[in-house]
Parts: structure tokens; C-alpha cells; sequence
């Protein structure tokens, strides 16, 4: 019996978040990048967007006490990173026009040990309602490798692969995805 709720992210939170994402890089990703990428990835990409919380557009799993995934959508600019990662790349995060840019889905992160039990896709659909409720008409993200498989479910189709060369000069490869929202 499923004992999760969802519910928008606080900032109170986000002490809780950071170290799900850390052992969800370090639990999930290591079938697709080395232990050197994961640790490069955590210090320079993964993190918390702290606009996504403010923006009410950040959710999370809960069961019990304890976080067990996270994932929002965002009506802005930035594709993915957390907040260390668009001040390195002094990113503009201006708000996006629903009637002609995809909502983008941001930072969704799952506890290795509810991994591929529903947790993900919970959040993915609370992402797609929103944004589509918010008047978007489609969606894109840059998938990790890890996350792939996600959003191909959810109809997401990929565009492009790019390899992020972070500061110490691991590489990231990601893979550009998009998805047309169907009508309500």
C-alpha cells in the first residue's frame, strides 16, 4: 500500500533536499557515469534552484517524515542546474511565454530505495498538470543519462546529446528532450 503525499517544496526544506539529491547522484547514477563525473556533477550541476521553490513549482514525496524524491517544472529560462550551476553560467532566469516556449522540467531526484516504484512518475505527472494548467503547451528538459528512461515513458522524444565539460573537466552527457502537452 502506497503511504506517499505530495506537496510543494518549502524552503525549510531545502537542507532535506540537498542531501536527497546527493544520495540519490550517488545511488542512481552509477550506471552511467563514473564515481569522478557523479562527484563533479553534485559540486557543479545537481543542486537546489531555489527559484523553483520560490516560484511554488517544486515538489516533493513524502512519506512519513523523510523526502523521498523531488522534481518540479519551471515557467523560466534556465534548463537545468541547481543554483551553483546558473551562477557559474550567469544564466538569465526570465520567465518564459506559455503560448510559444516549452515549460521546462527541472531537478527531479528519487531515494535509491524507492527508485522505479511509482515516486518519479508522481511527480512527473503533478509537473505535466501544473504547467499545462499554467498554459504551456509543451515541455523540455535535459535528461541525464539516469533520468532517460523516465521521460521517454512520459512521451518525451530526444533532440540532441551534448557532453557538459564541467570546471575540472569532467564530462556530463545529457540528452536534450521535448514532449507536446496533449489537450485537458
Amino acid at each position: 500500500m502506497q503511504t506517499w503525499t505530495i506537496r510543494l517544496a518549502t524552503a525549510e526544506d531545502v537542507e532535506k533536499l540537498q542531501r536527497l539529491i546527493a544520495v540519490s547522484a550517488r545511488g542512481l547514477n552509477a550506471e552511467h557515469y563514473t564515481p569522478e563525473q557523479v562527484e563533479s556533477i553534485l559540486k557543479y550541476v545537481y543542486g537546489i534552484d531555489t527559484q523553483l521553490i520560490h516560484d511554488g513549482t517544486y515538489f516533493v514525496v513524502v512519506e512519513g517524515a523523510q523526502i523521498i524524491g523531488c522534481g518540479g517544472w519551471s515557467k523560466r529560462r534556465t534548463l537545468y542546474g541547481g543554483d551553483q550551476h546558473k551562477a557559474a553560467e550567469a544564466e538569465q532566469d526570465n520567465l518564459l511565454d506559455p503560448a510559444t516556449d516549452p515549460a521546462r522540467i527541472r531537478a527531479f531526484f528519487v531515494h535509491p530505495n524507492w527508485a522505479r516504484k511509482g515516486v518519479g512518475s508522481l511527480l512527473m505527472q503533478a509537473c505535466e498538470d501544473a504547467a499545462r494548467e499554467a498554459g504551456f503547451r509543451s515541455l523540455a528538459l535535459m535528461a541525464t543519462l539516469t533520468g532517460e528512461k523516465l521521460y521517454e515513458r512520459f512521451g518525451f522524444a530526444p533532440q540532441e546529446t551534448r557532453d557538459v565539460v564541467l570546471p575540472d573537466g569532467n564530462i556530463m552527457k545529457v540528452r536534450r528532450m521535448t514532449k507536446t502537452l496533449p489537450s485537458a
